[in-house]
């Protein structure tokens, strides 16, 4: 090991040691993950959301266990799609008990009108609810893809008829592209945003200041994607690499993830999903049931850890 890399190593540890015994004991229903409000909504969610991806490819009998561990610590929120392999065919049931206390988040990947239609019916079907509290455009990343949804005969027509119909509550996308998320922001008036709000990202991309800000001043609900992710995968690990839930390379488990799900935490946004690793979604519970905002020299450590590291997302340089 390099004698840089072990000194931004040792900051890191360093900086979370105080914290570690807390992280390590904070597995209580007593000690409930705080909520915040979504938005100009009167909806409170919790910090940390839950991530379909945690349950797709699980056993049912796991999926209940960890869906029942999950809103025991207090958490509320639940984010599912239909390209997360059956993800939805474990997290309805596994959820049907305590629906009436959750918020339940989908998405559709449709662009015109009819089949978003039908990933709405199909969702409503397999998570076993009739209505969803937030539906998502999915991954907005080009503009094509936004010119579709908001066209005529685009998804947006599905969106404004289940609203109508009290199939759905609230409406938002989720995005990779600055560029495309600002021109979301622009044209149509969206409950909520969901992005990534990652420390490489905004240090060494500048990918994501400007969405939250947008955001902030249109009073909308910011959910954070990505806050313990670091790089993309070495070259030769890219397609064969240890965590199968997630395709970019996570930060250090457990004290670099957990600086990084603060650091997020620390920006004024609502919640933070975190990968679908189980590993990491349970650290995240820990953090979040003894939260504190990022430290200054905790925050100093972190991004030094960062410097020179390739983001997973790149701003177009017409941005």
């Amino acid at each position: 090991m390099e004698r840089r890399e072990f000194l931004q190593k040792a900051a890191i540890t360093a900086a979370v040691a105080s914290s570690a015994k807390v992280h390590a004991a904070a597995k209580t229903p007593s000690n409930p993950i705080q909520c915040r409000t979504l938005g100009k909504t009167s909806e409170k969610l919790s910090i940390i959301g839950f991530g379909g991806i945690v349950v797709m490819n699980e056993e049912p009998g796991a999926a209940n266990n960890i869906v029942a561990e999950a809103v025991d610590r207090g958490i509320n929120y639940f984010d599912v799609a239909p390209s997360y392999g059956n993800a939805q065919e474990r997290l309805g049931p596994a959820l049907a008990s305590y629906r009436k206390n959750c918020f339940l988040a989908c998405k559709t990947d449709g662009r015109l009108k009819e089949d978003s239609r039908k990933d709405l019916e199909e969702s409503l079907r397999l998570l076993k609810t009739d209505h969803l509290d937030l539906y998502q455009f999915h991954a907005l990343t080009k503009m094509t893809d936004l010119d579709k949804v908001l066209g005529p005969g685009g998804a947006i027509e599905t969106m404004e008829a289940a609203k109508k119909e009290g199939k759905i509550r609230f409406i938002g996308f989720s995005v990779h592209s600055v560029e495309t998320a600002l021109a979301a922001l622009d044209r149509y008036n969206f409950d909520t945003v969901l992005f990534p709000v990652n420390w490489v990202l905004f240090s060494q991309a500048n990918f994501g200041p400007q969405i939250l800000k947008r955001a902030q001043e249109k009073q909308m609900g910011i959910l954070a994607l990505k806050a313990m992710a670091k790089t993309t995968w070495p070259s030769d690990q890219a397609k064969n690499h240890p965590e199968p839930k997630c395709w970019y390379q996570p930060a250090a488990f457990p004290d670099e993830a957990s600086l990084g799900l603060r650091w997020t935490l620390s920006h004024p946004i609502t919640a933070a999903i975190p990968p679908g690793d189980e590993r990491y979604f349970r650290l995240a519970m820990d953090v979040a049931q003894n939260y504190k905002p990022i430290e200054p020299h905790e925050e100093q450590a972190l991004l030094a850890g960062g410097k020179a590291l390739e983001p997973i997302f790149h701003l177009h340089n017409d941005v």
